[in-house]
């Protein structure tokens, strides 16, 4: 079997760590206005950015892994992270989701 770490190109491996970092400070940075946001509508961009970050930064394990079961999965949450922000944005907008 081929180690992953001996085919990856070392600067391609050292920017996607650096990548992986980035995405965990700015999850970081999003759940802190997730808590502490002062409207909902903060609260709701907020959580639609984590799982735009958290779909980036599974792209980029798939990437550092060399697996594509990673992009399905990265597909399914970008599926599902649409559908419940347009739910809540419709909820926001006229208190109810389905009518």
């Amino acid at each position: 079997m081929i180690d992953l770490m001996q085919s990856m190109n070392p600067v391609l491996h050292v920017a996607l760590l650096f990548t992986l970092f980035c995405y965990a400070l700015a999850v970081c940075m999003a759940l802190w206005r997730l808590l502490h946001g002062p409207s909902a509508q903060d609260r709701i961009l907020a959580l639609d950015y984590i799982y735009m970050v958290a779909m980036l930064a599974i792209l980029a394990l798939g990437i550092r892994n060399m697996s594509t079961m990673y992009f399905e999965a990265a597909l399914l949450i970008a599926l599902t992270g649409f559908v419940s922000s347009a739910a809540l944005a419709k909820f926001l907008l006229r208190g109810e989701v389905i009518e």
